[in-house]
């Protein structure tokens, strides 16, 4: 199985109700063969619009972001945990995120990361620990099936709290220095 048959096999997904009232399935994009992947929480109103993950404000912090530490946003791979945006941009519920965990454990399956970036509580929660608190366990790795996953800050959170950043550059240096560290194997 490849990325562009997960996406065809859920392209009319109805599964939960967040498909209601979505433009477009987000499924994520980048390199498919990339040993670090990006997982968000879900899609705004920007990236249902156009169907592509972190393309608004948020989005162009990431890529900020990413620039600096010279990761380009092409090499990885950048995804949300649910593929369908949540009303008002809410937090999505347990019940969305283990509805839609299936795609992305077969989004995994198929890139194999070495590194996981949880970008916030939701994903953060559902992959790591379901009682984790984000400025806890942020800039924390922890190793889940031969796989190193770091949750950080999602770039919405420091656009409304900025003072932030210095941590979440922090964690930026740390993940740029262990995909370096993936690249050089």
């Amino acid at each position: 199985m490849d990325l562009l048959t997960i996406e065809k096999t859920y392209a009319g997904c109805t599964r939960c109700p967040l498909h209601a009232k979505r433009t477009h399935i987000v499924f994520g994009e980048g390199n498919p063969a990339s040993p670090l992947m990006f997982v968000g929480e879900g899609p705004g109103a920007d990236e249902d619009r156009q169907g592509r993950p972190f393309v608004g404000k948020a989005g162009q912090l990431l890529n900020k972001m990413l620039a600096a530490a010279g990761i380009p946003r092409e090499d990885i791979y950048i995804t949300n945990i649910v593929k369908c945006r949540p009303p008002g941009n809410r937090t999505p519920t347990p019940e969305e995120m283990g509805t839609c965990i299936t795609i992305l454990r077969e989004q995994y399956r198929v890139i194999r990361p070495k590194l996981i970036v949880t970008l916030g509580s939701a994903p953060t929660r559902a992959m790591i620990d379901p009682k984790a608190r984000i400025t806890r366990v942020r800039g924390q790795w922890f190793e889940r099936k031969g796989v190193r996953m770091m949750p950080t800050f999602h770039p919405a959170y420091l656009l409304r709290n900025p003072d932030s950043k210095r941590e979440a550059w922090q964690d930026f240096q740390a993940i740029r220095d262990a995909y370096r560290e993936v690249l050089a194997m």
